[in-house]
């Protein structure tokens, strides 16, 4: 089955940096590779919606959502390892949330209910 798993999570302070990994497995047992996904991160903070930040298709085009987090998060793959990265610069407190990536078959979306794999997320806290 395929699997996603997140990492990269925890406490920092309000202006600091982090890099969350996700590592997606067995997508080629399902007789799909995983280059036909796109791959998304999403977030969800306290008594909110999960709203969704980025998203990259075939490793390099990138569709960006959150105005909030732009010029701030970077969405990035590295498809020799199988792996979608979001390095989160300048963080703010109201970034704390729990961060999960997810893979959707062909095109972007960033709607939850369009996503066809999800992770169990990792969770970020920002705060001094």
């Amino acid at each position: 089955q395929p699997q996603l798993v997140e990492s990269g999570g925890g406490l920092v302070q309000p202006g600091g940096s982090l890099r969350l990994s996700c590592a997606a497995s067995g997508f080629t047992a399902s007789g799909l590779t995983l280059d036909v996904y796109t791959m998304a991160w999403f977030r969800q903070a306290p008594g909110k919606e999960r709203e969704a930040i980025s998203c990259i298709r075939g490793g390099t085009i990138v569709t960006d959502y959150a105005n909030s987090v732009k010029g701030r998060f970077t969405i990035s793959m590295d498809n020799a390892k199988n792996t979608v990265y979001l390095q989160m610069n300048s963080l703010k407190s109201e970034d704390t949330a729990v961060y999960y990536c997810a893979a959707r078959f062909l095109r972007c979306s960033n709607r939850v209910n369009d996503m066809n794999y999800w992770g169990r997320g990792t969770l970020v806290t920002v705060s001094s």
